[in-house]
């Protein structure tokens, strides 16, 4: 699929190649640190100690990690006699992406936001926030679902709650060492020393990771049909909502940002970097703005493209950006 000279296929390639590396070296990462730790211990090639703590954590991971987001959010499903237009709009995406139809579900919350959960593609989940149903019109919203039953489709959800937990076990090897009492300034410090190293080096592939699937997102919206002016007005819309959201409610949410469409708690930083956008003092992104950015030189500060390293989502401008090749 060729937009404006940019071939999607190809760049879907390049971001599913992405995903799969920095998967491949945080499971590279965690069989070092757990080879080291058990040869330390004196298990040899036997790793059976830290090896079954560290399927324990990812297993816990993947099992409990959709609860913990229903929960949090008080995600409540809705039939289709609840919200036949939602419904009508998941139905219609699903079958043109290929997966089963997910279950519907609406949180209360007035912060406007999406997101997609689950653990494999038959047991997805695509949610709304009350807050986006006021906020987006039919096309934004529909923009929007197409980003999240793209998630699903990739199936990144159980991918990056998996990976997630490679830094934790690295953290737990760190702290077992460092903290133990025991061997000061042997080697077993050096080790905790290296697990805590392989703990930051693991959080920043989990953030990439994180970044990229947003991006590759993005495209799926675009390949189902969402207009890229539709999504990067609907992305406009929810940082503008969450960045004038009560801070309680945004607060109560944070522990599940890298579920959603935006890093709720960077909404204030994303929407002074977006006012170098030129909006039709409409709110919305239109076609026409959303190509006059193809040739317009946005700014980033060195701040915060730094920033954006230890972020959950993509810099906002930068991700607009990028929606304007596909426009």
């Amino acid at each position: 699929m060729i937009i404006r000279g940019v071939n999607i296929k190809l760049s879907s390639w390049k971001l599913k190649l992405r995903l799969w590396l920095s998967s491949i070296l945080l499971f590279g990462l965690i069989y070092v640190i757990i080879g080291l730790t058990a040869s330390f211990l004196g298990y040899g090639g036997s790793y059976t100690l830290y090896a079954v703590f560290g399927i324990v954590v990812i297993l816990i991971q993947y099992l409990a990690g959709p609860s913990i987001v229903q929960k949090t959010m008080g995600v409540r499903y809705v039939t289709e006699q609840q919200a036949p237009e939602l419904h009508q709009m998941v139905t219609e995406l699903a079958m043109n992406t290929g997966i089963s139809k997910p279950k519907v579900g609406v949180s209360e919350t007035n912060v406007p936001n999406a997101f997609a959960f689950g653990r494999t593609k038959k047991d997805g989940r695509v949610c709304v926030t009350r807050g986006i149903l006021n906020t987006l019109n039919k096309e934004e919203l529909k923009a929007v679902l197409g980003h999240e039953l793209s998630h699903i489709k990739h199936n990144d959800m159980a991918v990056t709650t998996l990976i997630s937990a490679v830094p934790i076990v690295c953290y737990y090897i760190a702290f077992s060492f460092l903290f133990s009492g025991n061997d000061r300034n042997g080697p077993g410090t050096i080790l905790g020393i290296v697990a805590i190293a392989a703990y930051f080096i693991g959080q920043l592939l989990v953030l990439f990771v994180s970044r990229t699937r947003e991006y590759y997102a993005d495209q799926g919206s675009v390949e189902l049909g969402g207009r890229p002016e539709k999504l990067a007005s609907a992305l406009y819309k929810i940082v503008y909502g969450v960045s004038n959201a009560p801070k309680e409610e945004v607060k109560d949410i944070e522990g599940v940002k890298p579920f959603f469409l935006n890093d709720v708690g960077n909404a204030t930083e994303d929407l002074r970097e977006l006012s170098q956008l030129y909006l039709d003092q409409d709110g919305e992104i239109s076609a026409n703005d959303l190509a006059q950015l193809r040739y317009k030189k946005v700014n980033i500060r060195t701040r915060d493209k730094m920033a954006e390293i230890f972020s959950t989502h993509p810099n906002m401008l930068k991700r607009i950006e990028r929606l304007s090749e596909y426009n």
